[in-house]
This record gives C-alpha cells, structure tokens and sequence, in this order.
C-alpha cells in the first residue's frame, strides 16, 4: 500500500512494554518478573525454585525457544506476560544453533569475532518473535539476566568498572535497542568509616538487605527507559510486591495517571 496522508497515526498510546532486567544473584528478578499479570515462563535455566508460575518446562535447544514463541503467537490462551528467564542461559543456545547452520565446532572457529557477529541474525529471530507477541498478541515482554562487573572504556574519562548484563557486546546491545525499559536490580550500599574523626579511616560496605531498582544509566550501571520513570526505586521486602511497586511508574499499567486527550 502506498504511504500518503491516510496513513498518519498518532502515536502515544500505551502498550504492553518490552523490558530487560538484570541483577545480582539472589536478590529476586525472577520474583519480580513472576508478578507481572497473567505471565508465562519461557525457562531456559532452571531459576524459578519454589516460585509458583505457568511454565513451557526447561527449554534446551534454540528450536524449543522458538517453538515456544510460536505456540504463544499461534495458539488461544489468556496470557498476559511472557517472561525469558534468562538471556544468559539462552546465547549458548543462539551459539550452538548458528554453529549447527554453519557447521562450525565452535562459534570460535571462523575468527576474529565473525562468529559473534554471525549469531546478532539469530537474536534477532527470537527478538522479532517476542515483538511479534507484544505487538500482535497484546503481551508484555519481560527479559532477565544475570550481571558482570565490566571495565568499561569511557571517551571522556579514564577506564572504570560498571555493572552489566552477563551478555556478549553485540546481544546486549540488541536487547537494549529492543526494550522500552532496561533494569538494573541491587542491594542499597553504603560507606562508613571505622573512625569518623580520622580521615584515613578504613571505609566498610554496610547494608540492610534493601533491594533497590535502577532505571537510569549512571556510571556504575548501564539502565534506561521510555517511561520518565524515577531514577531509582525501593523494592519492598515482600516479593509480592515488587512487581506493583514497578508498575505504577509504567503509562501501560497506570492509564490513569496519563494526561488526559486534548478534546
């Protein structure tokens, strides 16, 4: 069809999010992606313990994942959410499929990253179909992942570290592009000194077990949203009540918070 006047929309409606979260271990992002309304599990490690979720099962392969998705894009159920648990656990996957269609031993084998390189067409058909359910099936999409401690090599500044998800450069970069929120999930740490009256006391860590939610890129972490959501969120300690305390700041779950349409 030919792109003329007809075809201007407006565009600001609120739709079911795409989201990435990553985290430290143990402080709870599968409870928090297991909150989200009506959700299903596509497990690609075996995380969710004694969490009570609709679940595919463990999904070894590439195919299982893609069957996966398919089964949600084709077939009636009253799913709301779709959660990957976890994306770390799916690139081996990505790996070994794109080793098996290019018959290498490894996705070292061609060199000097061409590998790597080779496998973004592969994230990308299991990226397509996640936004396939979003955007055809009305589902919200949530993606977690384990964290690492990167050096990340800044333009303006000497190198530091800084938290990451545990995902070659070329998928995280992916994933990204492709989520409407990044998340990164840690416990609140402070500072204190052993002597506050010696400046070169010895500084300790201290925290209280607070789980804390960051949505906006600083340079301890990489984080980002669509949603001018705060920077920062405290999580409660119940786990029921994570995934609420989120929500409110997202247009699709908290339509009524919107401004209302110009008449």
């Amino acid at each position: 069809m030919a792109i003329n006047m007809a075809s201007l929309r407006r565009s600001g409606a609120p739709k079911p999010p795409i989201i990435a979260t990553y985290a430290v271990h143990g402080v709870g992002k599968t409870s928090f992606a297991a909150g989200m309304p009506k959700s299903v599990f596509m497990q690609t490690e075996d995380g969710l313990g004694i969490i009570e979720a609709d679940t595919f099962g463990l999904l070894t392969t590439f195919e299982a994942v893609m069957d996966a998705i398919m089964s949600l894009y084709n077939e009636p159920h009253e799913f709301q959410s779709v959660v990957l648990d976890s994306a770390d656990h799916l690139e081996p996957l990505i790996w070994a499929e794109a080793c098996r269609v290019n018959k290498w031993a490894n996705v070292e084998q061609p060199g000097y990253g061409k590998g790597y390189l080779a496998t973004v067409d592969t994230w990308r058909n299991v990226l397509d179909g996640l936004s396939a359910l979003r955007d055809e099936r009305g589902m919200a999409v949530h993606i977690i992942a384990h964290t690492e401690v990167k050096k990340y090599e800044a333009p303006e500044t000497e190198a530091y570290d800084r938290y990451q998800p545990k995902l070659h450069k070329l998928a995280s970069a992916l994933v990204q592009e492709r989520a409407d929120a990044v998340f990164f999930m840690n416990y609140r740490v402070s500072l204190v000194k052993d002597n506050d009256k010696d400046k070169d006391s010895r500084k300790r860590a201290v925290g209280g077990g607070q789980r804390v939610l960051y949505t906006t890129e600083r340079p301890s972490h990489l984080a980002k949203n669509r949603f001018r959501m705060p920077d920062s969120i405290s999580l409660p300690d119940d786990p029921a009540g994570m995934w609420p305390a989120v929500a409110q700041h997202i247009p699709f779950y908290n339509q009524a918070a919107l401004p209302a349409a110009a008449e």
